[in-house]
Parts: structure tokens; C-alpha cells; sequence
């Protein structure tokens, strides 16, 4: 079996619209656009673990794209990552609908989780049946990732792979 992947959001996700405890301001600016960061370092750790005991690999699936290398991942505490090559947003599509083709065709039938905050994402990928096995664990975007989302995608990477610890 390919190596499973852990698909992971920036904005929504890793970068909530509310701060709460444990995150930390940031400003960042690729491409000399500044954007207002809320993080949190514990985050790094937790993804790097869930990748480590699950045989995964985290890969960057957000409009950030390499930039997430630079301006995120050190601030969280990952390492350099591949990412989903998406290219500028078309407005013909929503947010969600255009990463999501995106991220199917740069899968194809490895098995993933992603960890994602657009609603529409999951109806996208269902109609595309060129894909392995794959679970969405919807972030929302008010409050970002919690430990709750990291046992989500354990439980689904270990009954994937047999795995339980």
C-alpha cells in the first residue's frame, strides 16, 4: 500500500479565526501581501507524532502551497513538507471546490486524511472516482485544529493499515 498521507490546511485549520489558549499572534507576508497569523506550537508536535506512530506523511494542501514552508511550518514546529502544487483560485469555482480538484488529481489513489475547513470539499471529492480510500475531518475555521481532529485521522490511519498501536 502507498504511504498514506495527512492533507493539512492552513487558514481555518492551523490559523483559526478566534484566537484561544496556547496561540500565538505572527504577521506574514509572502509575496508582500501581509496576513494577520494565529498559531499554535503545539500543533507541530502533534501532526509529527500522529505521522511518526501511523507511518504517514504530512503534506501542505492549502492555498499557502510552498509558502507554508517558510511562514508556518517553523512557527508550529514542522519540519519542511511537500505540498499540493494549486494554482491561483478561479472564481468560477468556490474556495473549497477548486483546491479540492486540485488535491485529487495531485492524489490520485494514494489513501489520505485531510484536515480541512471548507464545507464543500467533501461533495467535491465524492464525485470523483479516481480516488483510494480517504476521510475528511472537517476543522472549523472558528476555532482550528484540536487534539479531537488528531484522533480522528489515528483512528482512520490505524484501521487502514492495521496498525493499533
Amino acid at each position: 500500500m502507498d504511504t498514506p498521507l495527512v492533507l493539512l490546511d492552513v487558514d481555518g485549520v492551523l490559523n483559526p479565526l478566534q484566537r484561544s489558549p496556547g496561540y500565538q499572534r505572527y504577521r506574514a507576508s509572502p509575496n508582500g501581501v501581509v496576513y494577520r497569523l494565529l498559531l499554535n506550537p503545539a500543533h507541530g508536535p502533534l501532526l509529527t507524532r500522529l505521522a511518526a506512530d501511523t507511518g504517514a506523511e504530512i503534506v501542505w494542501a492549502s492555498y499557502w502551497t510552498d509558502a507554508a514552508n517558510d511562514w508556518i511550518g517553523p512557527r508550529v514546529g514542522l519540519p519542511q513538507l511537500r505540498y499540493v502544487p494549486i494554482p491561483r483560485h478561479d472564481p468560477e469555482f468556490s474556495l473549497g471546490a477548486w483546491k479540492a480538484r486540485h488535491v485529487a488529481s495531485w492524489v490520485g489513489e494514494r489513501p489520505f486524511v485531510w484536515l480541512e475547513d471548507e464545507p464543500d470539499v467533501p461533495e467535491v471529492l465524492a464525485e470523483d472516482s479516481g480516488l483510494g480510500p480517504y476521510l475528511i475531518v472537517p476543522v472549523d475555521p472558528l476555532h482550528g485544529l484540536t487534539e479531537t481532529h488528531i484522533a480522528q485521522a489515528r483512528t482512520w490511519l490505524e484501521q487502514l493499515t492495521g496498525d493499533h498501536g
